[in-house]
């Protein structure tokens, strides 16, 4: 199982100062069934080969977005081969709605495989892929985006994890709970193992919209106590790039380094964020 990335932290990573969850977050309802999963079938599970997964969504007929660091193999660091990797829209319980090979994938270039799990790399975790074929007339439709969640909004998630790989788990309600200077979002949402990638959603007169994306999990410090916590970054100007980077007509896409994992390494000392590798 490809390994959503282990994340300690307290709050002051973030730039704004934190808040606490509007209301109590709603659990994990799981979408196994025809019915529970229809209107999510946009989400689905990036397969690695026989190697693991990850989480990703559509967000037009040929593009999936998922995070940068479920590319790369977690024990080798290698980057997986764009031929190896298939998307499995709505997959539950061995079946797809539809299944998509990718021809092409494009990861952000503020995303350094050799940094690890570091507040740069979270601020940057974001690649598109671009299947071979579009997925239209499969009844899979793909979801909007917007930049950001909007002041007051609730959030939600959509995705595998560990335990449930078989099929997705909705989070119908949790919250931002701190937002850092390069647009990451400190969340309550309840994410595992294997929800990298995950589509971060609002919901706006009745249509879900994709905010952010699943990078990271972790503790942090509120009032307190120690709670877990997941991290995401904003979209915008980022996922702008990656789709002109797809959109070059020599079909040429950005490449991340290859390199192999360094050690942990302490972003500061006495206080801020640690950020520690698996």
């Amino acid at each position: 199982m490809r390994i959503l990335a282990a994340l300690t932290a307290i709050l002051a990573l973030c730039a704004t100062p934190p808040v606490q969850a509007q209301t109590t977050d709603s659990p994990l309802e799981m979408l196994d069934s025809g019915m529970q999963i229809y209107g999510w079938e946009g989400v689905g599970r990036v397969d690695f080969g026989q190697t693991g997964f990850c989480t990703g969504a559509l967000i037009s007929d040929t593009h999936v977005l998922t995070a940068a660091h479920c590319l790369y193999d977690r024990q080798t660091g290698d980057r997986f081969r764009d031929q190896d990797i298939t998307f499995r829209a709505g997959y539950r319980n061995g079946r797809a709605v539809a299944e998509g090979r990718v021809l092409r994938t494009a990861i952000h270039p503020g995303y350094d495989r050799a940094g690890g799990v570091s507040a740069q790399n979270i601020a940057h975790d974001l690649a598109l892929l671009e299947l071979t074929h579009p997925m239209r007339g499969f009844g899979v439709a793909a979801f909007g985006v917007h930049s950001q969640p909007r002041a007051g909004e609730r959030i939600g998630v959509v995705s595998y994890g560990r335990g449930r790989s078989e099929a997705p788990a909705l989070q119908e309600a949790c919250d931002v709970l701190g937002e850092e200077r390069d647009g990451i979002l400190v969340m309550s949402c309840s994410v595992d193992f294997g929800s990298s990638g995950a589509p971060v959603f609002t919901i706006t007169d009745g249509q879900a919209r994709i905010v952010s994306v699943v990078s990271a999990k972790g503790d942090a410090t509120l009032g307190g106590r120690d709670v877990e916590v997941s991290f995401g970054v904003t979209l915008g100007a980022r996922l702008d790039q990656l789709r002109a980077a797809l959109a070059e007509g020599d079909r040429r896409f950005i490449r991340a380094p290859d390199a192999n994992m360094t050690a942990p390494r302490e972003m500061s000392s006495g206080g801020g964020a640690r950020f520690l590798r698996p």
